[in-house]
């Protein structure tokens, strides 16, 4: 498969909102910073942390999240980065979610964020939370910010957020345009947490947007 292909066909960058999208919990509603571990099996791969406590909160990836890390991790989608898109509420819910990314696990040894770091080379191109210069808009500050800082189209982008408290795909979709193709990022709303079908559904909507199937 050629490079333009495989640039067709995956998503160059996929972007995760994080509460109640990546995760299965709010971080403004967490009162403490997490501090606890929960060790658990990592869907076959072997025993990591499967979940932290942030007081009596345990925060874990959902199961979409989790394969989508696990087989980007493992290189099955070729040329494609992962970022995270979030406005968290507060300085201490975008505190407590950085956190937990340095804490949940892909496999064992290997956290979100080191996964993170591993795209960029050890550069934080993560937009995390609402203060200025980011907003509770990630279509007016989020995705131009990770547009400038990674270099790629919004139309080879991949978003998935809950929606749950506004319509950020749609935001997204109807704001982030490029000026020659007039495309921007393919979308998939997770009003349930990112599951499997979500995240395998986002793959063939970008491989329909552009012109190709997903395998």
């Amino acid at each position: 498969m050629s490079s333009s292909s495989v640039s067709s066909v995956y998503p160059e960058l996929l972007v995760y909102d994080m509460d109640a999208c990546l995760w299965d919990q709010e971080m403004y509603e967490m009162t403490a910073m997490p501090d606890k571990t929960v060790m658990g099996d990592l869907n076959g791969r072997g025993e990591g942390v499967i979940g932290v406590m942030s007081g009596y909160n345990k925060i874990s990836l959902h199961k979409g999240s989790l394969i989508s890390l696990q087989e980007h991790w493992d290189g099955k989608y070729p040329n494609m980065k992962i970022a995270m898109a979030s406005s968290a509420d507060t300085p201490f819910a975008e505190k407590v979610g950085r956190a937990s990314l340095k804490m949940l696990e892909v496999v064992p040894g290997v956290t979100v964020w080191d996964v993170l770091m591993r795209d960029w080379n050890g550069v934080d191109v993560n937009q995390i939370g609402r203060q200025p210069p980011l907003s509770s808009n990630k279509s007016m500050t989020h995705f131009p910010f990770l547009r400038e800082k990674t270099g790629i189209r919004y139309d080879r982008m991949l978003f998935f957020d809950d929606c749950n408290w506004g319509d950020h795909c749609g935001m997204v979709e109807r704001n982030c345009k490029e000026e020659d193709t007039g495309m921007g990022p393919a979308t998939v709303r997770t009003p349930a947490g990112l599951r499997e079908k979500e995240f395998r559904k986002g793959l063939e909507i970008y491989a329909a947007k552009n012109g190709a199937i997903a395998e």
